[in-house]
């Protein structure tokens, strides 16, 4: 398959950086690599520096715990960018309503990433013209649900809860999806500039099986597909290592046993996890033990399941990459007007339900 995304790219394109500098990447990795060494070599650290080995060892664990998920979105990366723009929106849906919403989030499911790998990924298909309603349910369906890490939680909190949780997600990433298309329709929200329309008479299965006729694998092609990758991945890599980072010191100066422990099923609780969750960036990887404390040492299900989905709503991360993604402030300000009511509905139902 050949690229024909990157010519027909606006020029005011997200990923347009020209020769400057990305000087919060170069600052961040830097202090990541350095930590990364620096727990590597304990002789390095005083027996003194007590805060010292806790941020390198924070940043060792979490980078140790999120680096498959980054790599694998990098590679999805660069294949979507290989993918003619028609082939994606053609398997979304290139209309507006349930059909698309749906899909995008049954494919935040099944894709199996890590919440900063799907967020690499849900940039580049904004970029190659997914609608809004279509990435937001994307993004907001997929932190923790990918196969790996929803068999993890049965196994810690049963299954009853695990599939409650799963379409309970699902749910806000569907209602969420139609809220945003909504929002685009009445014009509150701009819509997606990279929006295309199908070519008349355009079929994806026998186009797809075409294209792959005519594809021709080659090292080449493959080494060209990782690098474009890893450059069109920069914009989401410079905020996953600044969260790497603040993870870090919070795990340094704030400690977790508190709300894993305390936090039960009230409103208070569940307003506390609400703002933990707000405050600290933890990959999904680290979501899913620690909810799953909320609800067998908490008794607090309802808790459990906001820590899982306010993460997602209120990451600075995902807000901040949204921001450059869309190039406005509006879009991602709207992700958590739009989604924590009804996390905190659903998570309230689940406490009294218990």
């Amino acid at each position: 398959m050949s690229d024909c995304c990157h010519k027909e790219a606006p020029k005011n394109s997200c990923h347009e950086t020209g020769n400057k500098r990305d000087y919060l990447l170069i600052i961040t990795s830097t202090i990541i690599v350095v930590s990364y060494l620096i727990y590597l070599l304990p002789d390095a650290i005083s027996a003194s520096s007590t805060h010292l080995h806790s941020f390198v060892s924070s940043s060792f664990s979490l980078v140790n715990t999120m680096y498959w998920g980054i790599l694998i979105g990098i590679v999805f990366i660069g294949l979507l960018g290989q993918v003619p723009r028609e082939f994606i929106i053609a398997l979304l849906g290139s209309k507006n309503g349930i059909g698309g919403v749906f899909r995008a989030t049954l494919a935040g499911v099944l894709l199996d990433l890590c919440s900063h790998g799907i967020l690499m990924v849900g940039s580049k298909l904004y970029e190659r013209g997914a609608s809004l309603g279509q990435v937001m349910a994307f993004l907001i369906a997929s932190p923790w649900n990918s196969v790996s890490l929803t068999l993890i939680l049965w196994a810690l909190i049963g299954f009853k809860w695990m599939m409650t949780f799963l379409l309970a997600s699902m749910l806000i990433g569907i209602i969420s999806g139609l809220i945003f298309e909504t929002l685009v329709k009445t014009k509150k929200l701009p819509g997606n500039p990279n929006r295309i329309s199908l070519p008349d008479g355009f079929k994806l299965i026998p186009e797809t099986k075409s294209a792959l006729k005519n594809f021709n694998f080659s090292f080449s092609w493959l080494s060209k597909m990782l690098i474009q990758g890893l450059k069109d991945s920069r914009m989401v890599l410079r905020w996953v290592f600044l969260g790497i980072i603040l993870a870090s010191l919070i795990r340094t100066f704030v400690s977790l046993d508190i709300f894993q422990t305390y936090f039960g099923p009230t409103l208070l609780g569940l307003g506390l996890t609400l703002l933990v969750a707000t405050i600290v960036e933890v990959c999904s990887e680290g979501t899913v033990p620690i909810a799953a404390d909320l609800l067998t040492r908490g008794n607090a299900p309802g808790n459990s399941f906001t820590f899982l989905m306010a993460g997602v709503s209120t990451d600075y991360t995902e807000i901040m990459v949204l921001r450059e993604v869309t190039g406005r402030w509006i879009i991602p300000l709207f992700l958590p007007l739009v989604t924590l009511p009804q996390i905190l509905l659903l998570g309230y139902i689940f406490n009294h339900i218990n």
